[in-house]
């Protein structure tokens, strides 16, 4: 089973959102939840324990060889661990005995801080948090320069950041990649396949997307399934894909898909914005007198979720599509899954639908034509 949690309040009342986050998906699924919205969560990835990890290993024991002339730290939690990890192998003290004379870069305040909580000290770090500002910080020969850059979420096929590596290396820098936080295929693949069919099916509202591993895993899991061409369409259309920052949205951008990210790369920044973005894309319709919102997965009347079943919900849709003009029998008789049923099935299924709205008033008859949101 997927893990879900709806919490009743206001703004994302009635929203469904995807969650593939592998770390705080607990506590980023609460941020959206005080905030209405149903959750569906499931891990896409698996973080590799980083005293296991051998490749982190082999690049810290090369490292303690020969020193570099420049590390460049990218994130906090990152750096933190590699600490964290030379402390169960024993090695911090060697390796910080290479790092002492080495120059330092930081990317930004948090990996800042777990610098100097290690005993080192930054020559200079970004006001931007980016890589690119970085990049133009550096000269433009680093030729015969041994460069040590802790990377973040990588995979065994996928680098979160290839342009800045490829850059270091045309410039003439010999780089160490410290692989920090690597990842692996999901603990549970059903369970994760199962929310990647609920966002292709567009049965959910938006997708949220902490780690550029988790997009790039989606997306090759997507193709392994036969789901990619639904996927793709659904995240360039109804869903819409929220990322944590440009890191995590670049798998995206590199197969069209235009994504929405806060002005800071924090968790709170990112529900903060879905709470406020996503009701502002999906306005609520002023119907008969009512507040109505059509949602993914649910029906929103006067800031009431209401129970509808599946088949309302795919008329609903349908009457939702252009708001006010007629869907004629026919049209919904093609959405509704009993084989060979008939206009009375069409008019039974809109009697169990204007029930379950609390609001007959909801849906007009529209005589020898069809059936109408009566919008105002």
């Amino acid at each position: 089973m997927i893990a879900n949690a709806t919490t009743r309040s206001e703004g994302l009342t009635g929203f469904t959102v995807a969650i593939t986050a592998a770390r705080r998906a607990d506590e980023f699924a609460m941020l959206l939840q005080r905030r209405g919205a149903h959750t569906l969560s499931a891990p896409a990835m698996a973080i590799i324990p980083l005293a296991d990890d051998v490749a982190l290993r082999a690049a810290t024991d090369d490292l303690i060889a020969t020193a570099p002339d420049l590390l460049i730290a990218t994130t906090g939690i990152g750096f933190r661990g590699w600490v964290e990890a030379t402390e169960e192998w024993g090695l911090t003290p060697a390796l910080m005995d290479q790092l002492a004379t080495t120059r330092v870069i930081s990317r930004g305040p948090k990996a800042t801080g777990a610098l100097r909580a290690a005993g080192l000290r930054e020559e200079w770090s970004p006001e931007s948090e980016s890589s690119v500002e970085v990049l133009a910080h550096l000269p433009e020969d680093l030729s015969g320069q041994r460069v040590a850059v802790q990377l973040h979420g990588a995979t065994d096929d996928w680098d979160p950041n290839p342009g800045f590596l490829a850059e270091l290396h045309r410039r003439g820098a010999d780089v160490v990649g410290v692989p920090v936080y690597r990842w692996t295929g999901p603990a549970d693949q059903d369970r994760f396949d199962q929310l990647l069919a609920e966002i292709a099916a567009v049965r959910v509202d938006a997708a949220a997307f902490t780690s550029a591993p988790a997009v790039a895993a989606m997306l090759e899991r997507a193709k392994e399934v036969g789901s990619y061409d639904n996927l793709i369409a659904a995240l360039r259309g109804p869903v819409v894909p929220y990322c944590v920052g440009p890191v995590t949205a670049r798998p995206l951008d590199d197969v069209g898909v235009p994504s929405v990210a806060p002005e800071r790369m924090r968790l709170g920044a990112l529900a903060r914005l879905i709470g406020d973005d996503l009701p502002a894309r999906r306005p609520d319709l002023a119907v008969a007198g009512h507040s109505v919102g059509v949602r993914a997965n649910s029906i929103v009347v006067d800031g009431e979720v209401r129970d509808v079943s599946p088949s309302g919900m795919a008329l609903m849709h349908a009457l939702a599509a252009n708001p006010g003009e007629v869907v004629s029998r026919e049209q919904l008789l093609r959405l509704l899954p009993v084989a060979g049923a008939d206009a009375h099935a069409v008019e039974v299924a809109i009697g169990r639908l204007r029930s379950a709205l609390g609001a007959r008033e909801l849906i007009v008859t529209v005589v020898k034509r069809g059936y109408r949101l009566a919008v105002d």
